[in-house]
């Protein structure tokens, strides 16, 4: 059951209020009476909920007496109390985030060989996501099929947002994909490239049938290869990170007389 304790009061605080509410304009003393609150705390539990805005003193008269706010008005006073202090908190964390980062350099792995697996279109997206997230330099994807199992307008998505934010940064993005995977692809999609992608300089898209798998290689040193379903190459099964510079290297240069050869993409013309 929702209280007044979840918009941040105490049980002193929530008491008060309440029996405010019942007994209208009243005094300190017959307050605590009330709420039994004990007298010793009632004129600090006052003082505090007057700074939330709960309640309105009568200072003029002998003794002091108090009245509850309109509840309609004193709840959205405590949710914008709420509001701004957890705004307070995520700005507090944004700025533990950034001191983080400097202080959390990872060792430099890029000569190690590591490899990883994700099963399953949601974790597969997942990692290419994360991944496309720590590109310093270059991104080349290679795409060869549209994958009836993603929801490829929400991973369309979150794959454009990474790599918008990847060229923003200065990373080098290559897209080279089969010509009729362009046909295929959402409407919005498309509409997500021409607006935030294709005007960047950084960013080039290709098509060419020369294109028979579906792959990421990340800065030269990381590749994330796609794995479709044994029983149907049309769903995606699993995505393979594998870190190794001699692969990439080796990926690379199959992918770029490919990439020479391909047709630059001009969605939206014609």
């Amino acid at each position: 059951m929702a209280s007044l304790r979840d918009l941040g009061l105490s049980e002193y605080e929530a008491r008060v209020y309440r029996a405010l509410l019942d007994t209208g304009p009243t005094t300190a003393k017959e307050l605590s009476r009330a709420s039994e609150v004990p007298m010793g705390r009632i004129y600090d539990v006052l003082a505090s909920i007057e700074t939330h805005g709960l309640v309105r003193a009568q200072t003029a008269s002998r003794p002091k007496k108090y009245v509850a706010v309109e509840p309609d008005t004193a709840l959205s006073r405590l949710l914008e109390d709420r509001r701004r202090e957890l705004d307070a908190k995520a700005d507090q964390y944004e700025e533990i985030v950034d001191d983080l980062i400097g202080e959390l350099d990872a060792t430099d792995g890029s000569n190690e060989t590591f490899w990883t697996a994700a099963v399953g279109p949601a974790d597969t997206a997942d990692l290419l996501v994360e991944r496309l997230a720590t590109a310093d330099e270059s991104v080349v994807m290679v795409a060869s099929a549209l994958s009836r199992q993603f929801d490829v307008d929400s991973v369309g998505d979150r794959v454009t947002a990474e790599l918008d934010a990847a060229v923003e940064r200065g990373v080098e993005v290559s897209l080279l994909m089969r010509p009729d995977l362009v046909s295929a692809l959402p409407e919005t999609v498309g509409e997500r490239y021409l607006d935030r992608l294709a005007p960047n300089e950084r960013f080039a898209t290709r098509t060419s049938d020369a294109v028979e798998r579906t792959f990421t290689v990340i800065d030269g040193v990381e590749t994330c290869i796609e794995v479709p379903h044994p029983l149907d190459s049309s769903k995606s099964f699993a995505m393979i990170d594998f870190q190794d510079p001699a692969f990439a290297t080796e990926i690379l240069e199959e992918f770029t007389p490919r990439w020479e050869r391909a047709e630059p993409l001009a969605l939206g013309e014609g």
